[in-house]
């Protein structure tokens, strides 16, 4: 079925949360996606999602926000019925909360969350979205790290979209995405279908790395691993979490001094006042 919106009004909607996002830390592996991309993919995701409740596993991007106000502003007539963010970025999950407050978003959330972590929340989630470092330096451990968490949210009975690097001429994205597909059979989920080099990053090294849709579901009849929620200890999947010899040593990123987004911060300028005649 064909889905038309009001494309002018969603990209004016788009900005809003734009100017409303925390600059990305790139040593963090944060790299965000170009808005025209963030306003096709909001509208794919909040149609996949439709009446269910998504779980955010990280959202540098914001498109959990684009989502809920592309719904709450009625240019989408559909998308999930409740949204949480899971991110360790407070600036991220505040940046959620004061979008959603101002905007009087009832069923969007956030949560501060680190991966490495026991999830909190199992099971209480119908599908999850991911879009996570994407492993170039550990063959795809980071990513497997955020699914599970996914999984682990959905309780191994759900659905879930991981967005990770997409590249024919480069070899790293597709082991990671082997990688990633293995690890999703191991846990009892198959891939539904795959997107390709669908998205766009603002990404001074590699600006013409593209990102894909990875659809994973739960296969009917299997059952997932159970027990208990463990933090990631594995020192093979944290010896390169971010990057080459970048290990997981940041608990939280925590908000201090906040600039309005939007507009200019006050460190960045001074005035130079016109001198009147005396």
């Amino acid at each position: 079925m064909e889905r038309e919106i009001d494309l002018k009004a969603a990209i004016n909607a788009i900005s809003d949360v734009v100017q409303n996002r925390p600059r990305p830390l790139r040593e963090l592996d944060q790299i965000y996606m170009k808005t025209g991309d963030m306003v096709l993919q909001s509208e794919l995701i909040a149609y996949w999602a439709r009446d269910k409740k998504l779980a955010f596993i990280g959202d540098g991007d914001a498109i959990s926000i684009s989502i809920a106000y592309l719904k709450a502003r009625g240019i989408l007539d559909y998308g999930p019925s409740e949204i949480t963010v899971f991110d360790f970025d407070e600036r991220i999950c505040n940046a959620v909360r004061r979008f959603a407050d101002n905007e009087q978003i009832d069923f969007l959330h956030s949560r501060l969350y680190n991966c490495i972590d026991p999830f909190p929340a199992c099971g209480q989630f119908d599908c999850f979205y991911t879009n996570p470092p994407w492993g170039a330096s550990n063959g795809g451990e980071s990513v497997n790290v955020f699914v599970g968490r996914g999984m682990e949210a959905v309780g191994y009975r759900g659905e879930g979209v991981i967005v990770i690097a997409d590249d024919e001429a480069l070899s790293w994205p597709q082991q990671v995405l082997a990688s990633v597909q293995m690890s999703a059979l191991n846990n009892g989920f198959f891939v539904q279908q795959m997107t390709p080099r669908l998205h766009s990053y603002h990404l001074d090294d590699a600006p013409d790395l593209k990102s894909c849709n990875l659809f994973i579901r739960n296969i009917p009849g299997v059952l997932g691993r159970e027990g208990e929620s463990l933090p990631v200890t594995d020192e093979a999947k944290l010896a390169n979490f971010y990057g080459s010899n970048q290990p997981p040593t940041i608990h939280y990123v925590r908000e201090k001094n906040r600039v309005d987004y939007g507009k200019a911060n006050n460190d960045e300028y001074s005035f130079e006042l016109i001198e009147k005649d005396r």
